[in-house]
């Protein structure tokens, strides 16, 4: 599902909301987040899940086409670890 399907189905969902109004709650949420992550913090969306940032240390890499040895810096990672109701739904028999 692409943003523009979700934005599609939710304004089907709520009639009563524009297309337009749909589409600025769901990038205000999305713009919250990344600030959120941005910031450090830890966005936890109860039942659903958590993101946060996890740091990961310098290393050497190789260049898979050439072998050559590259140096990777230190860079920070988005993570989600879903929520046990998310987890419980998935794999519901």
């Amino acid at each position: 599902m692409t943003k523009s399907d979700l934005i599609l189905r939710l304004a089907e969902k709520n009639p009563h909301l524009y297309q337009r109004d749909v589409e600025r709650i769901v990038a205000t949420v999305l713009d919250e987040i990344t600030a959120a992550l941005a910031r450090g913090d830890r966005v936890e969306l109860r039942g659903f899940g958590a993101f946060s940032v996890k740091q990961r240390g310098a290393r050497i890499g190789r260049n898979p086409r050439t072998g050559e040895s590259v140096r990777v810096a230190e860079k920070s990672v988005p993570y989600f670890k879903t929520g046990k109701e998310l987890r419980e739904r998935l794999n519901a028999s």
